[in-house]
């Protein structure tokens, strides 16, 4: 089965506030955005999209040490068959097509893949089971 991934969007700006740039088509995507504080985005990450990065299956975490090999479906490794990112971020404003975010954990010229609202009824599991390595480390 064959499918098609659209672009809705680029990181403009990146760094502690980021700004994304919404495609005049997608716009209207955003009626309601505001009433949000918090959202989920799914970017491309761009400069992991070749074969080698492509093929990558099992990873040492880096910024987890004492990490043991682990498969690519197992931890957040930037290299994968799909690479495609995600980050919870903050929603400071919007402006014409513009979100100022805070928390992105993308790139700048990272294609945006979607936005969604995050629900923390739907997306938050406070008993949620992990590995111990998975503790250590900044937060992914």
């Amino acid at each position: 089965m064959e499918g098609e991934v659209r672009f809705i969007g680029v990181v403009e700006e990146a760094g502690e506030e980021s700004t994304i740039r919404v495609y005049p088509q997608y716009c209207p995507g955003l009626l309601g955005i505001e009433a949000h504080s918090h959202l989920i985005i799914l970017y491309w990450m761009h400069l992991r999209d070749d074969e080698r990065h492509r093929g990558t299956l099992r990873v040492i975490p880096r910024r987890h040490e004492g990490a043991p090999l682990t498969g690519v479906f197992a931890c957040r490794s930037p290299s994968r068959p799909n690479p495609i990112g995600l980050s919870v971020v903050e929603l400071l404003g919007m402006e014409d097509c513009r979100l100022r975010v805070r928390g992105l954990d993308a790139f700048e010229g990272s294609p945006i893949v979607d936005i969604k609202p995050y629900l923390p009824r739907a997306d938050s599991v406070p008993d949620a089971r992990v590995p111990e390595w998975t503790l250590r480390g900044p937060p992914t």
